[in-house]
């Protein structure tokens, strides 16, 4: 599957960090950037650009704010191989003042993340960062629990009153199957005429890869992936196995399949990420994984890792209110 239109964005980094709270070392981080940027990989997302307002810094990991001189560090000395360097920014939980101007930045993009119900929020800070020299995206979350009229109303706003480069659809909850993707990216399509449609997976049924494909038969063009699908809960879309569907001659999977071998798999005896039975759970009933983390950070002796009965009855209650 080769269409030079195709965009891909590793966000390992930012993803990833909301199972350490972006408690990522130094070193990992440059060996993470280092190694997408041979690979080929078109944008990598090193963190969140988020308020300490709202995250505290004794709590949460430098990839939380990705303040200028922490970026530096984590990319000098690299040869980037003309891949451009992203963060997000949440649109209730960040701030257009803590954008600088592009010629004051290493950053190349700004992607906001955002629920409906804050559209506007996000169209106020992808105009602010555009205005300051910046490429932008817009991440619609939760899709799953989104009404149509309301979904319809902001993509008509973002397709009007921005100039974003792609808005996408965001699995949040692991909760769609096949037909849902074809569903949204033709419902994407028509109002945006002038943006690409982006996708972003996880893989709480171990349906991201396959929903990824899907959205790009569809003819959606920016896709976000992992490595070795580091994510929330059960992560996100493989990297590597998008790469390699993809069968591009630019892309190389060796930096890939190596930092995977000696940064990505050492970090699960710290953090368990990736298909279990509660992130399973959660997605099928199309619910915030939340509880399912939770259950995930017990004891692993503790019998309620295990009653997946139990937690199947709760989130069952709790799924219909």
């Amino acid at each position: 599957m080769f269409r030079p239109e195709i965009k891909v964005i590793d966000c390992t980094v930012r993803d990833g960090g909301l199972m350490n709270n972006s408690h990522f070392t130094l070193p990992d981080v440059r060996a993470i950037y280092k190694a997408v940027c041979e690979a080929g990989v078109d944008i990598v997302e090193l963190g969140y650009k988020n308020s300490k307002k709202h995250f505290s810094p004794s709590e949460f990991g430098a990839w939380r704010f990705c303040e200028e001189d922490m970026l530096i560090q984590a990319i000098e000395g690299i040869d980037n191989h003309g891949t451009k360097l992203a963060v997000m920014m949440d649109s209730h939980k960040a701030s257009p003042d803590d954008i600088r101007p592009k010629s004051e930045s290493v950053i190349d993009m700004i992607r906001v993340a955002t629920y409906v119900k804050d559209i506007d929020k996000a169209i106020t800070m992808a105009n602010a960062a555009n205005d300051l020299g910046y490429d932008t995206a817009i991440n619609i979350m939760a899709i799953s629990h989104t009404l149509d009229r309301e979904l319809d109303e902001a993509l008509m706003q973002i397709e009007d009153e921005t100039r974003v480069l792609s808005c996408y659809i965001v699995d949040s909850f692991g909760a769609l199957y096949s037909e849902d993707i074809d569903y949204y990216v033709a419902k994407y399509q028509k109002f945006l005429k002038t943006k690409e449609v982006g996708i972003h997976c996880h893989n709480h049924q171990q349906l991201a890869f396959a929903n990824t494909i899907e959205a790009i038969i569809k003819n959606a063009n920016y896709l976000d992936g992992t490595l070795y699908g580091l994510g929330r809960a059960a992560g996100n879309c493989p990297l590597e196995l998008m790469l390699s569907f993809l069968k591009n001659p630019k892309f190389n999977l060796k930096p890939v399949l190596e930092v995977i071998g000696k940064t990505i798999l050492p970090m699960r005896a710290d953090m368990e990420w990736g298909y279990t039975m509660p992130y399973m759970i959660a997605g099928i009933l199309n619910v915030h994984p939340s509880d399912a983390m939770d259950i995930m950070m017990l004891p692993k002796d503790d019998p309620r890792r295990m009653d997946f009965v139990k937690f199947y009855e709760d989130l069952s209650l709790e799924a219909q209110g």
